[in-house]
């Protein structure tokens, strides 16, 4: 048999396919999406719950005219191959390839970048206010699923959409919890009496289904017209947001998916519309469908047994670290919670719930919730642990600064994700974590250099009951030290040096304590000798320190894996107030570059962003022979 998707290189193509062939295509591109994500690993299980879905889509809407965006977009690998994409698809989420995410310098089939939840109704509703501003008529078609419709957002969004009654087509991928359950044949008539352009009216749908049965089947009839109204029950919320509900509907057949948005697309109805499509993610692949999290991330696996190829380390996870001593501390104190937003087994709350059920919480994808949420846990005595990745924390930095920071809860921050991620690009760096929580008064911030040090924060966090407090730590494993017990505290606000040298010392706050260790060796063979600092703090600084080091060295550099104006900026706002640059001192701080990096191994990212050991070893040899003198200016300034 002809495989069909090798003449499907863009839309176009698939359009030209008779509508029989759909079922075929789409289990060839099942197929490819399978063989492509063996090779590169990533996000498999989504993208096998929309290949129908995807397929459907690209067949029924004129794209890119009409535009379609993926929330989320972990479900975008089926997307890429059909949109001019598929001879590249194998450098998915590999340095100078194609990106894990939909992403608008890509292609113009995505319309709008996306890696975080809840934003495809917002950035669509905007696209379909502007088309109407400019008289265009094109689609504008938004595809969330049930995980990201738990964010406020989303909802958000639904209620100025049905305020405008803008004309907006809302896919709604129910992959996990059913809304209402589909009933096979008759689910398919109703929904197309729904979906029809003549029948618009609820009443008027009841009475058609009803005028379907003849007399001598009116029980039969009337629980029809129960059935209709269970179906539509699950619409009522997004009926009364202003939104026309169809559904719910099997995603699988892509014959009843394209009936349905043909006669959505041809419908002349005023406002927004939501198409309720019931899917299973990890569909059509066996290790993915009995898979705990049909394959939502994975590595490189085999095709025939799903067995995937994970680099084996000696050492334990920063995540699983974090786990086991929150753990541990939890048996000793009834009063921790863990928290996190749908990511338990990405934070390790899995292993914490495992053992403590009632003290673990979940909230969806809703971290404003969840830092709010943890700051009334805070309020009555509590020690919640609010376990979130930095770049998702960004999404709640009001709740952080109205709700814990200003009221001087003690909610305990656990960043998991810290600094650059890999494969994962920008999206998921978490680059500026340390700038926006340094900046907040009386905040304590930590950066664990190794999971030994974590151990110690999150000791150190446990008695700290006055204030909030934030540790951060790499995705990845450890370097392999011995961990200490869970009463060995930290002193806040107090450094440790690592090694002493003369002339040049190293200020470091985080995972680059590494690289500094190399860099050192790499100048101790030029004959020079630094002095390394682990300050463990960037707020409160370690200022006596700081100073003394300052004081006892011509070159102090500072070095952290996050933005501009974090941990170096507040150094080097310590030391011009106490006039340490009067007196000659050469600073440099380095930190990620003023841009956002694309995806490569998490090695190759810090390359560029000049944060290896070679990099650091060249800014302190160059710091060093540098012999600027600022001339003083003996001209009057002129007012």
């Amino acid at each position: 048999m002809t495989k069909l998707i090798r003449n499907i290189n863009f839309p176009a193509d698939l359009r030209k396919f008779k509508k029989e062939d759909l079922k075929q295509i789409s289990g060839e591109l099942r197929d490819e999406l399978i063989d492509v994500v063996s090779e590169t690993g990533g996000h498999l299980g989504a993208g096998l719950g929309v290949v129908e879905l995807t397929v459907a889509l690209h067949y029924v809407f004129d794209t890119p005219k009409d535009k379609l965006v993926w929330d989320v977009s972990h479900q975008c690998y089926p997307h890429k191959i059909i949109t001019g994409r598929k001879d590249r698809i194998k450098t998915l989420r590999k340095g100078g390839g194609l990106s894990g995410f939909t992403k608008r310098s890509e292609s113009e089939y995505d319309p709008f970048g996306a890696a975080h939840s809840s934003t495809s109704i917002s950035s669509t509703l905007g696209m379909a206010v502007a088309k109407r501003l400019s008289n265009n008529n094109n689609n504008v078609v938004a595809v969330i699923g049930d995980g990201a419709m738990s964010a406020g957002m989303a909802y958000e969004a639904m209620n100025n959409a049905g305020a405008l009654k803008s004309k907006l087509i809302v896919i709604l991928n129910d992959n996990d919890m059913s809304i209402a359950k589909p009933v096979g044949a008759m689910s398919k008539y109703l929904t197309r009496l729904l979906s029809g352009k003549l029948y618009f009216s609820l009443r008027e749908t009841v009475k058609m289904v009803i005028s379907a049965f003849s007399k001598r089947f009116s029980q039969k009839a009337g629980k029809a017209e129960d059935l209709l109204r269970g179906i539509v029950t699950g619409g009522t919320l997004f009926s009364e947001l202003g939104f026309y509900y169809v559904g719910p509907i099997d995603g699988h057949d892509v014959d009843n998916l394209v009936q349905i948005f043909e006669n959505v697309k041809n419908s002349n109805h005023e406002g927004p519309i939501l198409i309720h499509v019931r899917t299973q993610k990890g569909k059509g692949y066996k290790p993915a469908e009995q898979s705990g999290d049909k394959y939502h991330g994975v590595s490189k696996f085999d095709i025939a047994t799903g067995e995937q190829s994970k680099a084996k380390s000696n050492a334990p996870s920063y995540t699983k670290v974090f786990a086991e001593t929150l753990i541990k501390h939890a048996e000793q104190d009834t009063k921790i919670i863990g928290i996190t937003g749908a990511m338990p087994s990405g934070t390790g709350l899995n292993l914490f719930e495992k053992k403590f059920p009632d003290r673990t919480f979940d909230v969806g994808i809703a971290e404003q919730h969840a830092v709010t949420f943890a700051a009334g846990l805070a309020t009555e005595g509590y020690k919640p642990y609010a376990a979130i990745y930095s770049t998702f924390l960004q999404r709640a930095y009001d709740q952080v600064v109205h709700d814990v920071a200003i009221q001087s809860l003690p909610v305990r921050f656990a960043i998991d994700r810290a600094g650059l991620v890999g494969a994962d690009g920008p999206t998921h760096a978490g680059s500026f974590d340390i700038t926006y929580l340094t900046t907040l008064p009386n905040f304590v911030v930590m950066a664990a250099s190794d999971e030994s040090e974590l151990v110690k924060m999150i000791n150190t966090s446990v008695h700290i009951n006055d204030r909030p407090s934030a540790f951060r730590y790499p995705r990845g494993n450890g370097t392999g030290v011995s961990l200490p017990p869970i009463n060995e505290l930290l002193e806040i606000g107090k450094g440790k040096v690592v090694q002493e040298g003369k002339k040049a010392a190293i200020l470091n706050f985080g995972t680059r304590l590494e690289e500094c260790k190399k860099a050192s060796e790499i100048l101790s063979k030029r004959g020079i000798d630094i002095t390394i600092i682990d300050a463990r703090f960037a707020k409160p600084l370690d200022e006596k320190l700081i100073m003394e080091t300052a004081n006892n060295h011509e070159v102090l550099i500072t070095i952290e894996e996050g933005s501009v104006g974090g941990f170096g900026s507040h150094v080097m706002q310590f030391l011009s107030e106490r006039g340490v640059f009067d007196k000659g001192l050469k600073f440099r701080s380095m930190v990620l570059p003023d841009i956002f990096i694309d995806q490569d191994t998490p090695e190759k990212m810090y390359e560029k962003a000049g944060l290896d050991s070679l990099s650091i070893a060249s800014k302190i040899h160059e710091t060093l022979n540098s012999n600027i003198v600022l001339a003083k200016n003996k001209n009057k300034i002129s007012s």
